[in-house]
């Protein structure tokens, strides 16, 4: 793959983000798809592995950091607010759309979106929301936080989640200083925000080699955001854009059976469910014969949706 590294503002003019544009051979402008990670992501955490089933069937992939994650700006660092990550989806949009720096390798008139985790929950709002999205993927996507959260975690971890938050926001309020949690590990041994010590294994194997921006650790404040988030009110609201959703079988970190559900609220009769048998959550980054699969699903669609109109 071809590869140019792009930065182009956010929604705040004084922050910009930083992506890498991946691109076939040849001479564009590409159909072209815009991806956007999950919890605590940089660029470089799986999203040029997929890119690159993409690349190989004709269209161009921009992968980006959202703000104050990776190389792109913003404070706090490690700071993940979902509807300033959605705003970061629509500003790159908006980058492809309208700057020349894109025009000669971007056909803004077929544009479609990929997210995976977090980031596949966020590309429904963006989906619903705009326009020029003509095709959406979502690969095993947060559907609600606070379900999330509490189901991960048991009731009792759940409390004790909760006290760390009051007591965060108290200091937050009366300081201004937020704490951290850390992103995922052993709940038997410390207080983490997603309690499945294989996503801290795998993400650090991802670290050691790819992706050595990334920060397994979050702001307190990120967590509370989380348990707000729910994106089923926008699923009614895709009326026509056609819609693949990515499933790993027996998912119990960002919920199988509460993604199938969301599934049937999606509005638009375009859209295809793809459960992944005998792949987890994990797997999806650490295994890449399961990468194949789902990237090969998502580079279908998009193909069938933008390269083949």
């Amino acid at each position: 793959m071809k590869k140019r590294e792009v930065e182009f503002p956010s929604a705040n003019p004084k922050e910009m983000i930083r992506g890498d544009l991946f691109m076939p051979d040849g001479e564009g402008p590409w159909p072209t798809v815009i991806m956007g990670g999950g919890w605590c992501y940089v660029k470089e955490l799986i999203m040029p592995e997929y890119a690159e089933f993409f690349v190989r069937q004709g269209m161009a992939a921009l992968v980006f950091d959202y703000r104050c994650l990776g190389l792109s700006d913003g404070m706090p660092r490690q700071h993940l607010d979902p509807w300033m990550q959605i705003a970061d989806y629509r500003s790159a949009i908006d980058a492809v759309s309208y700057l020349d720096q894109f025009k000669s390798e971007v056909d803004a008139s077929r544009l479609g979106i990929w997210g995976i985790s977090y980031g596949g929950g966020h590309v429904f709002p963006v989906g619903a929301l705009d326009d020029r999205v003509k095709c959406i993927v979502s690969q095993v996507p947060a559907i609600d936080g606070l379900s999330i959260a509490k189901r991960g975690h048991g009731t009792t971890g759940y409390r004790d989640l909760m006290a760390r938050f009051a007591e965060n926001r108290k200091t937050r309020y009366l300081t201004g200083v937020d704490g951290t949690i850390p992103h995922s590990g052993d709940p038997k041994k410390e207080l983490v925000m997603l309690p499945h010590p294989e996503t801290k294994e795998v993400f650090m194997k991802i670290k050691a080699t790819t992706a050595p921006r990334h920060e397994h650790f979050s702001t307190i404040a990120s967590g509370e955001l989380f348990l707000g988030y729910d994106i089923r009110p926008y699923l009614p609201r895709i009326v026509d854009t056609p819609t693949l959703m990515i499933v790993a079988e027996g998912d119990d970190i960002t919920l199988w059976d509460e993604e199938i559900l969301a599934f049937n609220q999606i509005a638009t009769t375009k859209k295809k469910l793809f459960v992944q048998g005998a792949t987890t959550h994990m797997t999806l980054y650490s295994d890449l014969s399961k990468v194949a699969i789902a990237g090969t699903e998502a580079a279908n669609w998009c193909r069938e949706w933008l390269v083949g109109r």
